[in-house]
């Protein structure tokens, strides 16, 4: 019985944090949302509206050989793209890079988590700043958000060097950014730990400044990416909807 308030009962929308918060809520919600603003789920939505299909993959060698076997392109980390591979995970290379059928998009955070959600079958959608809003709509006129089909808010969060969860400030605001577009018509309402990440957003005057100004906003801005975070603090900018079906993010 204890083990089951893990699981947030009795809300329509739920929160929680990382792989190991994907696989809790995975296993009551009826469907999923990723949150990684900087960058994967940022990085998706500009591929998506661009036409491209993102096939989510957790960081390593092998990716690039899943992207041959897939006969996709695969994208590179942000410091080795080049004129020949200009595809990465910085959104602000995608929206420049020529758009291709299929990419491999790897990430340690939420292509990791996307990609071990999509296990379970559940609707999985790509949420980040630029499209909250459309995705809480999408999933309210899908029926979801009841107590009998919850939806679970993931926010990937970063690593430390030991491997361990970092919560970030921007999943969080991105999240409750999600949870925001829910929370008026969800009818199951939202669990505590959903009302609270909302809070954190209704407490954040200027959620740009927020995000720049936050560690991994820092971070990209110090490494010379600073172009990636101009993109990703962009708001409700857009009504595209990732939505990963069969391991594959494209437009629902």
């Amino acid at each position: 019985m204890a083990a089951a308030v893990y699981a947030q009962p009795g809300s329509g929308a739920r929160f929680d944090w990382g792989l190991a918060g994907a696989a809790e809520l995975g296993r009551v919600c009826a469907a999923l949302v990723v949150v990684d603003v900087l960058s994967f789920t940022t990085a998706v939505e500009v591929a998506v509206s661009r036409g491209m299909r993102v096939h989510p993959f957790p960081w390593g060698e092998q990716a690039a050989d899943y992207a041959q076997r897939v006969g996709a392109t695969v994208a590179v980390g942000r410091r080795r793209t080049t004129p020949e591979q200009p595809w990465s995970l910085s959104p602000a290379a995608l929206n420049a890079a020529p758009v291709v059928t299929d990419l491999v998009l790897p990430s340690p955070n939420g292509s990791a988590i996307s990609a071990a959600a999509s296990a379970t079958g559940l609707p999985v959608v790509a949420a980040c700043l630029r499209n909250a809003r459309a995705v809480g709509q999408w999933l309210l006129r899908q029926g979801y958000g009841s107590t009998d089909a919850p939806i679970g808010v993931i926010a990937a969060g970063e690593r430390w060097p030991d491997g361990s969860l970092r919560p970030s400030v921007e999943d969080q605001l991105g999240a409750a950014s999600v949870l925001d577009a829910l929370a008026a018509g969800a009818p199951g309402g939202l669990s505590v730990e959903a009302a609270m990440a909302l809070a954190a957003l209704a407490s954040t005057p200027d959620v740009p400044a927020a995000v720049r100004g936050s560690v991994s906003g820092r971070e990209l801005v110090e490494g010379g990416f600073a172009g990636d975070v101009d993109v990703a603090v962009q708001l409700d900018v857009s009504d595209v909807v990732p939505l990963l079906y069969q391991g594959v993010f494209s437009a629902a």
